[in-house]
C-alpha cells in the first residue's frame, strides 16, 4: 500500500495541540504520526488522503490557527513492521488490564488480558482518552449491566466491559474500517456476546441502557447527549471523553439541560473522561 507523509507547520508549541489535532486527523483515516519534536507528520494511506477535508478540518481547527502543511509520497517500507516496532508496545492500565498484539511476545499479566490486532495508532489503549475510559470501567461495577459503547473504534472498551461481565454489550461505529476491525478484535477475544452496528446515533432506538460510553469528539458529542439520554436508564452513568479539559463546563451545560449530574472527571494531558448520573 502506498502512503502519504503529510508535514504540518503548527504555530504553537502547545503539546496538546498536536494531540487534538492527532485525534481529529484519525478520523480522515491518519494511521500513524511522528511528532517528536519538530515538524509534526502524519501517515494516511494515499487511496484514503481527500485533500478537501484536510483544508476544512484545518481551516474550522478552532484551538490552532494558521496551520499549513505539505504533502509527499512516502519511502516505500513494511508499514506493519514499522508499526510493532514503533508505534505500538503493550500497556497496562490500572495495574489490572493489559492491551497487546498478536506480535508480542512478552507482556505483564494481569487480570484482563485484551489482544487486538492493531490497523492504526488510535484505539489502542495508548490515546489518553482510551486510557481514561478503560480505567473508567476498572473503577465501576458493569457486572450484569446493560452497556452501550458509542463511537467503539477497535472495541477495546467494549471487549473490556464484557471481560468484567456487563451484558448485554452493543457497540457502535460510523467507520467502515472500525467496524471491521472491531469485528476481527471481538472475535480475538472470544467476546462473541458484542452486538456490532455500523452507524451514528442515529440507530439508537427502544433499548436501554445501564452505562454509555462515547469517547468520540466534542462537538458529537454535544450534538449526540440528547440522543443518549433518551435510552440511559435512570441512576445510569453516561461517561463521556473525547475532549480537552476547557470543554467540560460546555459538556456539562448540556447534560444538565437533559437530567445528567456530573459526579466526576479524571484527567491525563488535559484530556478528560467525565462521568455523569441520570437522575
Amino acid at each position: 500500500m502506498k502512503y502519504l507523509e503529510i508535514t504540518f507547520d503548527i504555530p504553537s508549541k502547545e503539546i496538546y495541540i498536536k494531540d487534538i489535532l492527532s485525534a481529529e486527523l484519525a478520523d480522515l483515516g491518519f494511521e500513524s504520526f511522528s511528532d517528536e519534536g519538530d515538524p509534526f507528520i502524519g501517515y494516511i494511506p494515499q487511496d484514503n488522503f481527500d485533500e478537501t477535508k484536510l483544508a476544512g478540518l484545518l481551516s474550522n481547527f478552532e484551538y490552532e490557527k494558521g496551520i499549513s502543511y505539505s504533502v509527499k509520497q512516502a519511502e516505500d517500507k513494511d508499514w506493519n513492521e514499522e508499526w510493532e516496532k514503533n508505534f505500538f508496545q503493550p500497556i497496562v492500565i490500572g495495574d489490572k488490564c493489559v492491551i497487546h498484539s498478536t506480535f508480542h511476545k512478552e507482556y505483564p499479566k494481569v487480570q484482563y488480558d485484551i489482544v487486538i490486532d492493531p490497523k492504526m495508532a488510535f484505539g489502542t489503549g495508548h490515546h489518553a482518552t482510551t486510557s481514561l475510559m478503560a480505567k473508567a470501567i476498572l473503577d465501576i461495577d458493569v457486572k450484569d449491566k446493560s452497556l452501550l459503547d458509542m463511537g467503539c473504534g477497535t472495541a477495546i472498551l467494549a471487549i473490556l466491559a464484557a471481560l468484567r461481565g456487563a451484558s448485554p454489550i452493543i457497540g457502535i461505529d460510523i467507520d467502515e474500517w472500525a467496524y471491521n476491525n472491531a469485528l476481527e478484535n471481538i472475535q480475538l477475544n472470544h467476546t462473541e456476546q458484542i452486538t456490532l452496528k455500523k452507524g451514528g446515533a442515529e440507530l439508537l432506538g427502544n433499548e436501554m441502557f445501564d452505562i454509555i460510553l462515547a469517547n468520540i469528539n466534542r462537538n458529537i458529542l454535544l450534538n449526540d447527549i440528547k440522543t443518549y439520554v433518551k435510552v440511559l436508564n435512570s441512576n445510569g452513568l453516561l461517561i463521556l471523553s473525547g475532549f480537552y479539559e476547557s470543554d467540560i463546563d460546555a459538556i456539562e451545560k448540556e447534560c444538565n439541560l437533559y437530567g445528567l449530574e456530573k459526579i466526576s472527571y479524571e484527567k491525563n494531558n488535559n484530556w478528560v473522561a467525565v462521568r455523569f448520573i441520570k437522575k
